[in-house]
């Protein structure tokens, strides 16, 4: 069995759960009391970071196993869960990449964080462009039009 306890919180103005307009939005990352200061120390050298988490809104009844229509659009083509980066996948984890804005000893404040208030913060890791994919980035066209105003 895997068990994964979080080690931190996101605290934003965001409460309600939406699928647009994260631009603007600042998160603080606030490291849990189990984690020592130093936890963080060198994260500031790095410019983005990135954020798994927990949707600990979403409910048990509400994972989606197949496929579905994104955005439960059905002008969109029907697509697996694991094709798509909806909340409502099986184990509720999602994954962001932040821009990091400053660090203030346990509390990271970062943009881009696509969370609501409250939401508990799996992992962090720095973005390394090593890490990035080498070559072109391809998707298909129903994502440019979802994605349209998430930013």
């Amino acid at each position: 069995m895997v068990v994964v306890k979080p080690i931190g919180i996101a605290k934003n103005d965001r409460a309600e759960i939406e699928d647009d307009n994260w631009e603007g939005i600042e998160t603080r990352i606030i490291l849990d009391d189990a984690f020592l200061t130093d936890a963080l120390d060198g994260i500031e050298e790095f410019s983005h970071l990135e954020v798994l988490f927990h949707f600990h809104k979403v409910e048990e009844e509400k994972i989606i196993a197949g496929a579905r229509h994104p955005r439960n659009d059905e002008r969109l083509p029907k697509v697996g869960i694991f094709a798509q980066r909806g909340k409502n996948r099986p184990n509720r984890i999602g994954l962001t990449t932040v821009k990091l804005l400053k660090r203030e000893g346990r509390i990271l404040v970062v943009a881009g964080m696509d969370c609501i208030d409250g939401t508990p913060v799996i992992d962090i890791k720095p973005v390394m462009k090593e890490f990035l994919p080498k070559g072109q980035v391809r998707q298909p066209a129903w994502v440019d039009e979802i994605m349209r105003n998430y930013w």
